[in-house]
């Protein structure tokens, strides 16, 4: 494939930066990797989304498995569809994970959210996916049973990524589980350099969190400095990271503006950015300069500690308690809205199978 010049292949050019497509839509995926993308994403909104993007594809596929499986429930049908469209997405991402000899060229799908407190559950899982393919990262999330699962998955050889994860605690966290797991595997005579383990910090969500208690609050912060939330808590992070030797790649996700892309490019880390942020940047005229090691203005940082204690616990690496990850603000959001969007899949896996009688169709 010839790749296009624009704004983000000269991100990954640049290195070590890695840029990702925030979806498994083959359509978008394949725009992404002609513009230098070397992994993808998938979580419960996205198959929702993909489903809608696709359904010339998936709408036949669901009707001929249901009728394959003609005892199968809306739960097993909802899991074969979100398999499938992970593995055909990560089979055009095979030839750059051959190529880079494992390191790159994954995609990350997600564990059920709604076994967030369930390690025994989101480890079978984990063992399942990582069957289908060998380029699937597991996503399990960044609460307290996520750590456990975090930890026994990666023992047993599994590539994961800590997903549904917002703070400089959670990261830390998630980084220390797969150190352990890694430490354990290598004990139990496996390779962990096989291993590919990714920590997320979803940015942008951090972002919409602090604005969310801000307006709830009634407080009186300067908005610019509300976009700057996400970006702190990973370089902070990533600072972290690079000086205890973790064997985990950072990522940064939930896009929300330019400087999710150009304040972190630089650093050795992965970016995945959705779609319509990939057209936007690459038609932006931008050209990527390595920003990582720039810090946050202080004053902008410290405007955040003081003003917005939720901020203060994200940034502090010793802000919150594996206890507390379950109850942090953009946790619930987040894990909210991932159950909502699994149960939304298998709600349109019912429609396509029983459409509404109440309903005139032309």
């Amino acid at each position: 494939m010839t790749s296009v010049d624009c704004p983000l292949l000269r991100t990954a050019r640049l290195g070590p930066t890695d840029y990702w497509n925030d979806s498994c839509a083959v359509e978008e995926l394949a725009y992404a990797i002609e513009r230098g993308a070397s992994g993808a994403t998938s979580n419960p909104p996205i198959v929702l989304e993909v489903l809608g993007k696709e359904k010339a594809h998936w709408v036949p596929r669901v009707r001929q498995l249901a009728f394959e499986n003609p005892t199968w429930s809306e739960v097993e049908l909802t899991w074969a569809i979100v398999e499938e469209m992970a593995v055909r997405g990560a089979s055009l991402l095979a030839p750059i994970n051959a190529r880079e000899s494992g390191r790159k060229g994954w995609l990350s799908v997600q564990a059920n959210p709604a076994n967030y407190r369930d390690p025994t559950r989101m480890v079978e899982q984990a063992i399942h996916f990582a069957s289908l393919a060998p380029n699937l990262h597991v996503k399990l999330p960044a609460t307290s049973a996520g750590m456990v699962a975090i930890e026994e998955a990666t023992a047993r050889g599994i590539s994961i990524n800590a997903t549904v994860s917002f703070t400089v605690p959670q990261a830390i966290a998630a980084a220390d589980a797969v150190e352990r797991g890694l430490n354990r595997l290598a004990a139990a005579g496996g390779d962990p350099g096989k291993l590919v383990p990714i920590v997320t910090i979803m940015i942008g969500r951090l972002d919409d969190w602090m604005k969310v208690v801000v307006d709830r609050d009634g407080l009186s912060v300067n908005p610019a400095a509300l976009d700057w939330a996400g970006i702190a808590a990973f370089k902070r992070t990533y600072g972290i990271f690079k000086e205890r030797g973790y064997r985990s790649r950072m990522l940064a996700a939930a896009f929300r503006h330019h400087l999710h892309w150009t304040e972190l490019v630089g650093g050795d880390v992965s970016l995945t950015i959705p779609y319509a942020w990939q057209v936007r940047f690459n038609e932006s005229g931008i050209d990527p300069v390595a920003r990582m090691h720039e810090p946050v203005d202080p004053a902008i940082v410290a405007e955040l500690c003081a003003k917005l204690p939720d901020f203060r616990r994200a940034f502090e690496p010793d802000g919150l308690t594996p206890v507390e990850f379950d109850t942090y603000g953009a946790t619930v959001r987040t894990l909210r809205g991932f159950i909502k969007a699994y149960h939304d899949v298998q709600a349109t896996i019912r429609d396509i199978l029983l459409p509404n009688p109440d309903l005139r169709t032309v």
